[in-house]
């Protein structure tokens, strides 16, 4: 089947100003758009084995994404993927992690990316738990053992600081790995004491785990970088009342701390049908949002009106690389927002990207911001 016509040269232009002011610049052109792809998506586009959430030698990487990127750049007119990548020699040694400051252990399967597990079951043991947390020296938690030989070492030869932390999986996702979704909702009823301490504990520890960081980093507590972002699946699995206890607090403090000005990066990821809970995330003024493909634009401008909204194809949607499937969701979108009188849409999938999505759908998305998202 023909690709649809794109003058992907104009069509670039164009995107470029309607990314201008967080994609709510008045004299956009069109609708914005989100897609870039992903490293996952080179083996089915290329016809290579691999595990989409594995790791690659280096050198693979760079030629699956250098051969990635001359496809991309005849079918949607970019280079997508990074083709420079650090050498072994220039990553700074892994920090233990938030889920691990709770007791938990990270997994890497096979093809089936990154799970967080915890032994943590009752009410007791979570309890201990969190008292071994509080006594827990956080930066001598976290930092290896060569943390200050290397630090010294990598700035000295390629003058790079530490990576600061902007960003966790968490706080409901975080607490149902380390305790269990149904033990989660029960404690809010059985517990209702505990539950609000867990709550304060994983608050407490997001902003000591980034205060660790931003000194590693040689930035003093009145001058570090703004933003933060939260990748929180599992919320949907809260009520408002319990999301209202439980997740919004963290949020809340961790923005005041590292999000201060209107402009600061606050943005919350939930691929899941987490729409009871946008009217609590709308007092947080999120600069930016990407929820589950169910929660449409029009559930969330109300209550998010100056947001970016990255979505709202569904990422099977995409996936399935149906032509007109995906025309029909992208028009959708950007009738909707061309319907509220704002701007602000950012087209994505609502979730992640995943292996078998094609560079032909991301043309097929280009042609329907042409045929419907101009504004």
């Amino acid at each position: 089947m023909d690709m649809l016509p794109v003058d992907t040269e104009a069509f670039w232009h164009h995107d470029m100003e309607a990314h201008r002011d967080n994609c709510f610049y008045e004299d956009a052109p069109q609708v914005a758009l989100g897609i870039r792809m992903s490293n996952e998506c080179v083996y089915a586009e290329l016809g290579e084995e691999g595990d989409p959430w594995g790791q690659e030698p280096r050198d693979r990487r760079i030629d699956l994404n250098k051969r990635y990127s001359d496809k991309a750049e005849t079918i949607v007119g970019r280079r997508l993927l990074p083709e420079e990548l650090p050498y072994d020699d220039e990553m700074f040694p892994p920090i233990r992690r938030i889920g691990e400051v709770f007791g938990g252990t990270y997994e890497q399967g096979v093809k089936t990316g990154e799970w967080l597990h915890s032994p943590i079951e009752t009410p007791r043991e979570l309890e201990k738990m969190l008292d071994d947390v509080d006594r827990t020296d956080l930066r001598e938690f976290m930092l290896p053992k060569n943390w200050e030989s290397e630090k010294i070492r990598i700035f000295e030869t390629y003058g790079k600081k530490p990576p600061l932390m902007r960003g966790i999986r968490g706080p409901v996702t975080l607490a149902m790995s380390i305790y269990g979704n149904e033990n989660l909702i029960f404690l809010y009823y059985d517990a209702p004491n505990l539950f609000a301490r867990f709550s304060e504990t994983i608050g407490r520890v997001v902003l000591e785990m980034g205060k660790v960081m931003d000194t590693e980093a040689g930035y003093s507590p009145d001058h570090v970088p703004p933003g933060f972002s939260f990748a929180d699946d599992e919320c949907a699995l809260l009520t408002p009342e319990m999301y209202e206890v439980f997740g919004y607090p963290i949020l809340k403090n961790v923005f005041d701390y590292y999000s201060p000005e209107p402009g600061d990066r606050r943005y919350q990821h939930s691929d899941s049908a987490m729409g009871h809970i946008v009217p609590i995330l709308g007092r947080l003024k999120l600069t930016g949002c990407n929820f589950g493909p169910t929660v449409l634009v029009n559930d969330i401008r109300p209550h998010m009106p100056r947001t970016r909204i990255d979505g709202c194809l569904a990422p099977f949607t995409f996936m399935n690389n149906n032509t007109d499937d995906i025309i029909e969701e992208v028009r959708r979108d950007c009738e909707m927002i061309k319907a509220t009188g704002t701007k602000g849409l950012n087209l994505r999938t609502a979730g992640s990207i995943n292996n078998g999505s094609l560079l032909t759908s991301m043309h097929t998305v280009m042609w329907a911001i042409l045929e419907y998202g101009r504004y």
